[in-house]
């Protein structure tokens, strides 16, 4: 592969406990919902806003209002994780060895870019990054492909030469909408539910993984 391409939440960082957690406090105790764990967890993907309607139904919200509920959900999910920030084990090196060796990198996230750069300047690990494709630059969540063909193209580097990291169904089903394979870290998901994505060439619990680490020690 000629470049790789990072979803963040749950790839990068296994955040998605506390968005999930961040997510229910602001759906039940602040919007009169009544959601359950289970019933959050599988929603956890794409723009807020879209969170939002997926869980309420269009029409619910002003978009001036989800934009203030996202923030507000986004700040209290900062405040909780920041003591626990950290990249996952091995992921470091990956970036610094794949830099070394001049691999384009991109990170391709349905996060706002508040939160994106939340962990890049608090990690200090921007420099890796040639692109960066936030929820603001796209019109179209994952499964869309979108996200990941801008920033293949800002990589300049054709879609088919790119290895997508993630952590979800939705995001790997995006990579195969690209053209893309995907190598998916069991953070927050299981093998099982990515059944039927022919694109999907490995599972790792982390970027330690000798597959992984094999993909630029080569």
């Amino acid at each position: 592969m000629k470049a790789f391409i990072f979803d963040l939440n749950g790839t990068m960082i296994n955040d998605m406990p506390y968005h999930t957690k961040a997510w229910q406090n602001l759906l039940n105790n602040q919007l009169g919902g009544n959601f359950t764990w289970d019933e959050v967890k599988p929603q956890m993907y794409g723009k807020n806003q879209e969170v939002l309607v997926r869980m309420f139904g269009p029409g619910r919200f002003t978009s001036d209002e989800m934009d203030r509920l996202s923030l507000e959900k986004e700040k209290k999910y900062q405040e909780e994780f920041l003591p626990y920030l950290e990249l996952l084990p091995g992921l470091h090196n990956f970036l610094e060895g794949a830099w070394q060796q001049g691999i384009p990198m991109a990170i391709g996230s349905a996060a706002i870019p508040f939160n994106i750069d939340f962990v890049l300047d608090n990690l200090h690990i921007r420099h890796y990054f040639k692109a960066i494709v936030s929820a603001d630059d796209v019109l179209l969540s994952k499964p869309n492909p979108e996200t990941f063909l801008k920033a293949a193209q800002l990589l300049n580097v054709a879609p088919t030469d790119c290895l997508v990291f993630e952590d979800v169904p939705k995001g790997a089903e995006a990579a195969a909408n690209a053209g893309m394979q995907a190598v998916i870290i069991t953070t927050t998901h299981q093998r099982e539910e990515f059944e039927g994505l022919q694109n999907v060439i490995h599972f790792a619990e982390d970027f330690r993984d000798e597959f992984v680490t094999g993909l630029i020690n080569y």
